[in-house]
């Protein structure tokens, strides 16, 4: 039997939210009292009864993806053959196309893991997320690979992302010249639209290997679908765990009264904060270097998600909050004094790992110095810990609210709790500020400046746009 199979044991792998520091019985007037969340109920019961017809109707796709069990036999009957050859791994995609699959490695592979021996990483691939069109970094990272024995994952939903179809045109010629065009079509995987794109019609046409992004789910939410677990997969990550550790948190959301649910208090929480309190910055602060991708991760989630000019009304709300992510305990050293004494404008969530994987003691050397002798026996473990319970205690006597996500330790189910947990917030949080967290209008003005100014057919108005600008004016440039 499976680990995650045993409720003992999931029950004991269960995320937790402790707010007390969020509350005014800390933090005095800049916390919220009981009775503003209760103020939410009628609400939280419309926002269940939205999720409810979001499973039915398939419009939260997301939902969807711990339980599509065909996709999963799917990555594992693509990946097994390539472990025979590959060596390296890499991954083409910007955004939720790489997000994801940088958070899930950093959280659960071996920090050191493209660099292992291949018996220590277990005969897995190395795995190379290229997410820049940094002409420096990108040359240099793919200068350093064996491309010989590299396979390739281009991944685009909508097939047109311009960054990634630019880096695929580049890495389809050097891979060419080094195995051959007769070989070429096994070292790619093409992870799109399932019916359309340009990357649909190139694999179609050229017999590439594709994978499936499903047309209702955005890509920021795309981590558990293909986008997520083939990157995962190849660096040997047990997708059945993280699945299951998905299904967990669905279910347990699920069957959740509105009052007691996790994700819905959560969304509760940052909604309040951003527009009673007027906190429009929300920090997302891991104490855990493991989990800092997925700070990156979530920050895309919720900036893109809930950022928007409109509400679904068509008013006029410029509605969200803006999403930091720090790391704990290193930012203690950077961001800590402007979130102590600066702007009371943020609401801090802490992610606090219980158990690591491994214990590091702190020898006892030059017990005859006080300043120094007092970490002897103690261990790294016990003082990150303390370090984020002094951290989170001392904010909160300073009146800045904070709250902390319990992570019980960093493992395949957890990090399939955590990314339930999280998108799940976000779409509430969408429903409580009343704006469509599923679409992206304000990024597309600037694709479509992009490709008339780079030429694409069909948007010669935008470059037109562009060109008859006001000019930029010389007496604001320095020299």
């Amino acid at each position: 039997m499976k680990r995650y199979q045993d409720q003992a044991w999931t029950a004991g792998m269960a995320v937790s939210l402790d707010y007390n520091y969020a509350m005014a019985d800390f933090v005095g007037e800049r916390g919220l009292s009981p009775q503003a969340l209760q103020e939410l109920a009628p609400r939280l019961e419309g926002l269940h009864a939205h999720f409810s017809a979001g499973r039915e109707d398939g419009s939260l796709g997301f939902l969807k993806l711990p339980y599509d069990t065909e996709l999963i036999s799917r990555v594992k009957q693509l990946t097994k053959p390539l472990f025979d050859w590959c060596r390296e791994f890499v991954v083409l995609g910007i955004g939720g196309s790489a997000l994801g699959a940088r958070a899930l490695q950093q959280a659960l592979c071996h920090p050191q893991h493209n660099y292992l021996p291949m018996a220590r990483r277990h005969f897995k691939c190395g795995l190379w997320i290229l997410d820049t069109i940094d002409p420096d970094y990108f040359y240099g990272l793919l200068d350093g690979l064996d491309l010989r024995r590299a396979a390739v994952n281009v991944i685009s939903k909508s097939g047109g992302t311009a960054e990634t179809l630019a880096q695929f045109l580049f890495i389809y010629k050097i891979l060419q010249s080094r195995v051959g065009k007769s070989v070429l079509r096994d070292r790619l995987i093409l992870t799109t639209d399932p019916s359309k794109g340009v990357l649909r019609r190139l694999a179609d046409r050229e017999g590439f290997r594709t994978l499936p992004v499903p047309p209702e789910v955005g890509g920021r939410y795309s981590v558990l679908s293909a986008v997520g677990l083939l990157p995962a997969a190849m660096a040997g990550i047990d997708l059945d765990e993280l699945l299951a550790g998905a299904r967990f948190m669905d279910v347990r959301l699920k069957n959740a009264p509105p009052q007691d649910n996790l994700a819905y208090r959560l969304a509760s929480l940052y909604y309040l904060y951003a527009t009673a309190k007027s906190c429009p910055m929300l920090v997302f602060m891991p104490y855990a270097t493991s989990l800092a991708s997925l700070g990156d991760w979530f920050c895309q989630l919720w900036a893109e998600s809930l950022g928007k000019k409109l509400d679904l009304n068509g008013n006029v709300v410029h509605a969200g909050s803006t999403p930091v992510r720090a790391l704990g305990s290193t930012d203690q050293h950077s961001q800590l004094q402007l979130y102590a004494e600066g702007p009371f404008d943020k609401l801090i969530t802490f992610l606090e790992v219980e158990n690591f994987q491994h214990k590091v003691e702190i020898p006892s050397l030059w017990a005859d110095q006080d300043d120094l002798g007092y970490l002897g026996g103690r261990s790294l473990n016990e003082l990150l810990l303390t370090e984020y319970a002094a951290t989170s205690f001392n904010l909160m006597r300073a009146g800045r609210p904070n709250l902390t996500l319990k992570v019980p330790e960093v493992n395949a189910f957890t990090m399939g709790q955590l990314i339930m947990l999280l998108e799940t917030a976000t779409v509430a949080a969408g429903f409580l500020f009343n704006v469509n967290p599923l679409d992206q209008p304000g990024v597309e003005a600037g694709k479509k400046t992009t490709y008339g100014l780079m030429g694409r057919a069909g948007f010669e108005n935008f470059q037109q746009e562009f060109a008859q600008a006001q000019p930029k004016r010389e007496e604001y440039v320095l020299k």
